[in-house]
């Protein structure tokens, strides 16, 4: 797996080249992303570990995508992550984690993640852009799913698709004393063609 540091600093080198390619100042995109100057200034210079949330947010009012923004260079007509090598933008305070182990580019992104939540971990999404729908798949444990304002329990080997240009969220539930592990599909079309 890449080192934090160098994770950070490759981010921050593709914000700052998407932003100095569209001509736009910080408070351009600041403004665009509703992420604070100040901390652009510090994800372009490689330093702190910004959320999944402040990456969506960029990604979208760049128009390139979560895998664009966070994945390796592209060299190949495919493209293996193996084991432990993928980018890991969310962990929890028990230990949990969110790999990217996979993406698509523009305009119609396709998302894959493996996550693992811990006994009392979630994670909130914010609204991802029009028209995203996501797709999930317990592989162990139980999860607690809420879109919007419902929650729906799943266990193993259920799934669920949902829409993800409302808020939602992953949680283990209260009594749950092990970890859950799903996969996770998130589907962006027309990302930064202006259609939606």
């Amino acid at each position: 797996m890449s080192e934090p540091g160098e994770v950070s600093e490759s981010i921050g080198a593709r914000v700052r080249q998407r932003r100095t390619e569209r001509g736009w100042t910080l408070d351009d995109l600041a403004g665009r992303s509703r992420v604070s100057r100040r901390q652009l200034i510090n994800i372009e210079h490689g330093d702190g570990n910004p959320s999944i949330a402040t990456l969506l947010r960029l990604s979208d009012a760049l128009g390139i995508g979560l895998p664009a923004l966070v994945e390796v260079e592209r060299r190949n007509v495919s493209v293996i992550t193996r084991s432990g090598q993928a980018p890991v933008p969310w962990t929890g305070e028990h230990g949990g984690r969110a790999a990217l182990v996979a993406g698509t580019q523009p305009p119609d992104v396709v998302e894959l993640w493996d996550w693992t939540m811990h006994p009392g971990e979630h994670h909130h999404s914010d609204a991802h852009t029009p028209g995203t729908s996501e797709l999930l798949l317990v592989l162990e444990g139980q999860l607690d799913l809420t879109v919007g304002d419902h929650t729906d329990r799943l266990a193993t080997g259920d799934a669920a698709t949902f829409r993800g240009d409302i808020p939602h969220g992953y949680a283990i539930p209260p009594h749950a004393t092990r970890p859950v592990r799903f996969a996770l599909t998130v589907y962006q079309p027309h990302l930064g063609t202006g259609r939606r």
